[in-house]
């Protein structure tokens, strides 16, 4: 990506120790980074350290380099500005156009995207007052993120926690590589979105499994968030993935695991995202022990399998017996590879035929591709017959792309 001009704001409260990490990460990934924190962010976090991170000098008033007319130049000329932590304070302050500091005065001049990344009490973020800012500040163009749910301040847990580092600075590079902005429009809708490989026990050791590291999902069901929807992901193996901020996790294991949190969810859900690599087959008879290897004269164990139900078509017909009546779109995913027979594209158009979903997002597998990288591309398959090409990304701005087609799909009426 080419190097950008990024501001990135710290308010006052004790997540400002994690915006160090976001400082790193966006500098790591080759971006210019400057940092405007209030003057309450540097009783957590000294002005020192987001200067080495940075390179760049650290003011938190509008009278240093008076000359430059930092309060003004900062924000024309910045390419993102980000500000986590978001404290309530500071969202109050932005919604009614205050410029009482830099990092106030910088987002009134900021004509680039603007992400705040919240962070505060519950009771803070429950608040009506926070709401409304929130409300005002998204109407404007800005993106604030949903906090995660977790460990505050003291023994207190619950929504307003400061997501990830990794999510911030994902979500930053993500509003630079789009063309437009990241809209909220998705408020409202449910989303079920599934992740991840499946593992099916041969014993209490081994498994069969496959090399879906969950990262497309967790990328579709982070953006789906982001843009309003309210979304539940059911995640099979998934590396340790973080789990995505205001989303609703369930960890499964099994094929039969996985169906099972379909089946339960997809009742209320308006889309169903099927991103997981789910086992075709399973072994008939998992052992209770461990299979031991034995002597050579007894010979090879021989392991019998039997197949899995078909999720996502198992999705798809529930729907057309009126057994989802809130569905409105069905997106598959496929990992193919040529053969003989056929490409990648005339296997997944025979799959899509075949599995009756609306949308199916094809990726061609193979060594460093698909599978357990951060980068992506494939096509975008429509039940009408349209195809698009998924141009080589990062896995978040091809699920951004994903997004944008769901959108727009439900927009249309489609479902």
């Amino acid at each position: 990506m080419e190097r950008k001009r990024i501001i990135v704001g710290v308010a006052g409260g004790i997540a400002a120790y994690k915006a160090a990490s976001v400082v790193r990460q966006l500098t790591e990934a080759g971006h210019s980074v400057r940092v405007v924190p209030t003057e309450s962010a540097l009783r957590f976090v000294g002005a020192a350290t987001f200067e080495a991170l940075s390179g760049h000098p650290v003011h938190t008033g509008v009278f240093e380099d008076v000359h430059e007319v930092p309060h003004v130049r900062i924000g024309q000329t910045a390419d993102l500005v980000v500000v986590a932590p978001a404290t309530a304070d500071l969202l109050a302050r932005a919604a009614v156009g205050r410029a009482d500091d830099l990092l106030t005065a910088t987002l009134l001049t900021a004509r680039c995207p603007v992400l705040y990344a919240p962070a505060m009490h519950t009771e803070m973020w429950l608040h009506p007052a926070t709401s409304e800012n929130v409300a005002t500040l998204r109407k404007r163009g800005a993106i604030v993120m949903e906090p995660a749910s977790g460990r505050l301040t003291g023994a207190d847990t619950g929504p307003g926690r400061l997501p990830e580092a990794e999510e911030i600075s994902t979500l930053a590079q993500l509003l630079l590589a789009r063309a437009d902005a990241l809209p909220y429009d998705l408020a409202g809708v449910k989303v079920l979105v599934t992740a991840g490989g499946t593992r099916e026990p041969i014993d209490p050791v081994r498994f069969i499994g496959n090399r879906s590291s969950g990262k497309q999902g967790y990328a579709v069901a982070r953006v789906m968030a982001q843009r309003g929807a309210d979304v539940t992901l059911i995640a099979g193996n998934t590396a340790g993935l973080v789990d995505p901020a205001g989303v609703h996790v369930a960890h499964v294991g099994s094929a039969a695991q996985l169906r099972d949190a379909v089946s339960k969810h997809a009742p209320d859900a308006n889309v169903l995202v099927m991103a997981a690599a789910v086992a075709d087959f399973r072994p008939a008879n998992p052992a209770t022990n461990k299979i031991k290897k034995g002597p050579t004269e007894e010979g090879d164990p021989t392991i019998e399998l039997i197949r899995n139900d078909d999720v996502l078509a198992g999705a798809v017909r529930a729907r057309t017996d009126g057994q989802l009546p809130n569905m409105q779109a069905i997106v598959g995913f496929a990992a193919e590879t040529g053969d003989a027979n056929g490409d990648v594209l005339f296997h997944a158009r025979a799959k899509l035929k075949r599995k009756g979903c609306d949308l199916l997002v094809v990726n061609a597998v193979g060594e460093n591709r698909a599978f357990e990288v951060d980068h992506n591309d494939g096509w975008l398959l429509s039940a009408d017959g349209t195809e698009t090409a998924l141009e080589h990304g990062s896995k978040t701005v091809i699920a951004s792309r994903i997004v944008d087609a769901i959108a727009a799909f439900l927009h249309s009426g489609g479902g």
